[in-house]
C-alpha cells in the first residue's frame, strides 16, 4: 500500500502543531468558524503559523465564509488549501478557487450510498473531497467523533483525490485505511483529551498508527 498521508486538524497550541510535525503529518488544519472549540481567530494564526515547515500543507477549515474572512486568513496563515465544511455549491468552491489562487476541498457529508455520491457535482469546481459523518441537524458540521458506515467506500471509484474523516483515532484507523483504501485521513477530536484541547500522545500514537499500516 501507497504511503497513507496525515491531516491533523483543529491545532490551537504550539505544543500540539509540534506533535503533529514529530509525527509526521503532511497537513494541520485550522478551524475558523465561532461555534467551534477548535476556533483559531487570523491574529492566532499568524502567531502560530511561523513554526510550520514550508512542506507541511496548511488547511484552513471553513463554514460558508464570506471573501473578507477568507482575504484576512489567506494573508494571516499563508494558506495552502482552503476546506469547506458548509453548504458551498460548487460554484462558490470554485470562485474562492479562482478568488484565492488556492486548493479548494470540499466536505462530503455521509450517512448513506446516496451522499457518497454527492461528491461528483464537484468535479471541475473542488481539488479534493472529504468523506466525513453526517451529524445531526443544529450540530456542528465536524469534529465530532462520529464516524460513518467505511463498507460505503469500499470499492468505490472517488471522482477526485478524497480525504476520509469522521471517528477516527489511533485504534481505528488502520481498520478504516484498510477498509477504505483511504490515501489521507484526517483527524481531530480523536487526538484530544477534552473537545478541542489536543493531546500530544494521542497525536503520536495516531500517527504511528498510520504509518505501520
Amino acid at each position: 500500500m501507497a504511503r497513507v498521508d496525515i491531516k491533523i486538524c483543529g491545532l490551537t497550541d504550539v505544543a500540539a502543531i509540534d506533535a503533529a510535525l514529530d509525527g509526521g503529518a503532511s497537513h494541520v488544519g485550522f478551524v475558523h468558524f465561532a461555534r467551534s472549540p477548535r476556533h483559531l481567530a487570523p491574529d492566532r494564526l499568524a502567531l502560530i503559523a511561523t513554526r510550520l515547515p514550508p512542506h507541511v500543507r496548511r488547511v484552513g477549515v471553513l463554514v460558508d465564509p464570506d471573501d473578507m474572512l477568507v482575504d484576512a486568513l489567506v494573508t494571516a496563515g499563508g494558506l495552502h488549501v482552503l476546506q469547506l465544511h458548509g453548504s458551498e455549491t460548487p460554484a462558490r468552491a470554485a470562485a474562492l478557487a479562482a478568488r484565492t489562487g488556492l486548493e479548494v476541498w470540499k466536505a462530503i457529508p455521509v450517512r448513506t450510498a446516496a451522499d457518497v455520491a454527492m461528491g461528483g457535482a464537484y468535479v471541475g469546481a473542488v481539488h479534493r473531497l472529504l468523506y466525513d459523518a453526517r451529524t445531526q441537524e443544529g450540530a456542528l458540521p465536524g469534529g465530532m467523533g462520529h464516524r460513518f458506515d467505511w463498507t460505503l467506500l469500499s470499492g468505490h471509484r472517488a471522482p477526485l483525490p478524497w480525504a476520509l474523516s469522521g471517528g477516527l483515532d489511533a485504534e481505528n484507523v488502520a481498520q478504516a485505511i484498510h477498509q477504505t483504501g483511504a490515501p489521507l485521513v484526517d483527524v481531530s477530536s480523536g487526538v484530544e483529551s477534552t473537545p478541542g484541547v489536543k493531546d500530544v500522545d494521542k497525536i503520536a500514537a495516531f500517527c504511528k498508527a498510520v504509518a505501520q499500516c
